[in-house]
């Protein structure tokens, strides 16, 4: 049996569809029926203009972004698909404060709904930085399909944590056959 850590908080019944999902080995066909079409946002160029043109429509007076980038050492399995954070150093006598987006890198080759989730749900702390009432209400604001979306990313992680894990499986036993 597959343990289901993105899933943690589900109903039981909801679990067992998901692991027999996973049991049929269907879970990947049924997210990319779902989810066929992945996003263009390559570059950390394209992920900033992306990122702005959201926080422009949704978000205008919040404060300015420094930067955004997709990050390569964002750890998915430590529950960071991504970060933000509040940068202030002394800049001439002067406190320059920054603000940057950090992306897991694992989301370039994502579909194009979970990049906007998670985008969504970084521009949300620029205003809530709690995961309260208000946060969520933001994030359904700016994506009205946010808890879906949230939950089928989450399908997608323990999916690509099942062929992280198979792959891993079958080099193991490559190595034993050498």
């Amino acid at each position: 049996m597959t343990t289901l850590k993105y899933l943690a908080g589900y109903p039981p019944q909801l679990l067992a569809q998901v692991q027999a999902l996973i049991e049929q080995d269907r879970l990947g066909a049924v997210l990319a029926a779902k989810y066929p079409q992945a996003h263009a946002v390559r570059s950390d160029g394209q992920l900033y203009e992306y990122v702005q043109t959201l926080k422009e429509r949704h978000l205008r007076k919040a404060v300015p972004l420094g930067k955004v980038v997709y990050d390569g050492k964002l750890q998915v399995m430590k529950h960071a698909l991504g970060t933000h954070t509040a940068i202030s150093r002394v800049h001439g006598g002067r406190l320059k404060a920054s603000r940057e987006i950090r992306i897991a890198s694992v989301f370039r080759d994502a579909p194009a709904g979970f990049l906007r989730m998670i985008v969504v749900h970084e521009l949300a702390h620029l205003k809530e930085p709690d995961h309260s009432k208000a946060f969520y209400q933001l994030c359904t604001h700016m994506e009205p399909d946010y808890h879906q979306l949230e939950f089928d990313l989450r399908l997608y992680l323990t999916h690509l944590d099942g062929v992280r894990r198979r792959s891993g499986a079958a080099e193991s036993e490559a190595g034993t056959d050498a």
